[in-house]
């Protein structure tokens, strides 16, 4: 009968020189890669097939080649020596640092989130915060995210959302288009610039007390695309307000009429199955602190 080896005794290095083998699939080259000798590097795999009672390369004329159980073993140790890895550089600069993975939404992450990272990171200066944009769909478990920010209705299956902030949409144009337009069904005759949620521009008009004309020409999955074609005065897009306050204020963008509507508001969302690490709520309490200093300052006098 086999004696059963325990994992605390299968030795480091003999794991990394099977490793290296199974990426080269060469003796030679993992030798080089490691910087030790051809000998060395087979003598730590044939160490790890001993421990393990079973042969993990194929000795080939010319290289190696997994066996099936080498291949049954290789992403456990590659999954092993990336976390590894991973959690060995937020000892960098002689100080532990928490990761965070966050998922944004482009609008947001780009009208709101990045001008005050630099906040952020002075207040917490041991959070490695790393963000990736989208276009409002997302998988938080798939991607590996911490935290989802998102726009809708804060109902996502599976997820504990907390409400950040309400973006209502309105027009907006070029000033050079703006000043062709004198009340809201001027903007008939416009190009009226859509996104894949196709019910925008009819309850816009709607509130705004019109019937929506048909809506045709390109669909773009990006406010932060259609602002841009918007400020060149190829056509009118409908936005979340409070996203394009900079362009606004440089004149880049103009908004012709009050008229808004609440298309959806803002969400910070997680899975309810993961439990928040002291760095997740420390993010998403600075962002809630944060937008909730904005708003008072916007209505002080």
């Amino acid at each position: 009968m086999r004696r059963r080896t325990k994992l605390s005794q299968l030795p480091l290095n003999a794991l990394r020189a099977f490793e290296v083998t199974a990426r080269t699939l060469s003796f030679t080259r993992a030798g080089l890669e490691l910087r030790v000798t051809q000998a060395a590097v087979s003598q730590q795999v044939k160490l790890l097939e001993d421990r393990l009672g079973a042969q993990l390369f194929r000795r080939l004329p010319r290289g190696v080649a997994l066996t099936d159980e080498g291949q049954l073993l290789l992403p456990s140790i590659v999954g092993a020596f990336r976390s590894l890895t991973e959690t060995l550089h937020r000892f960098e600069d002689d100080r532990y640092q928490d990761v965070i993975s966050v998922g944004v939404v482009g609008t947001f992450a780009a009208g709101w989130l990045l001008p005050r990272l630099a906040n952020f990171r002075k207040a917490y200066p041991r959070i490695d915060l790393r963000l990736f944009t989208n276009n409002n769909r997302v998988d938080i478990a798939g991607e590996g995210l911490d935290y989802a920010i998102r726009f809708g209705n804060g109902l996502w299956h599976g997820t504990e959302a907390t409400h950040l902030l309400a973006a209502p949409f309105s027009p907006f144009c070029a000033p050079a288009s703006a000043r062709k337009l004198g009340r809201p069904a001027d903007l008939k005759r416009e190009v009226l610039l859509r996104s894949y949620r196709d019910d925008e521009w009819p309850r816009w008009f709607a509130e705004a007390g019109l019937t929506s004309p048909v809506i045709k020409g390109m669909v773009f999955d990006s406010s932060i695309t259609m602002a841009s074609v918007a400020m060149q005065g190829f056509g009118v897009a409908l936005l979340p307000a409070p996203m394009f306050q900079h362009e606004v204020r440089r004149k880049l963008l103009v908004r012709p009429f009050d008229a808004e509507v609440a298309l959806g508001d803002y969400w910070i969302t997680r899975l309810q199955s993961r439990q928040p690490s002291s760095a997740m709520l420390s993010f998403k309490n600075w962002l809630l602190e944060s937008i909730a200093l904005k708003n008072r300052n916007s209505v002080d006098p």
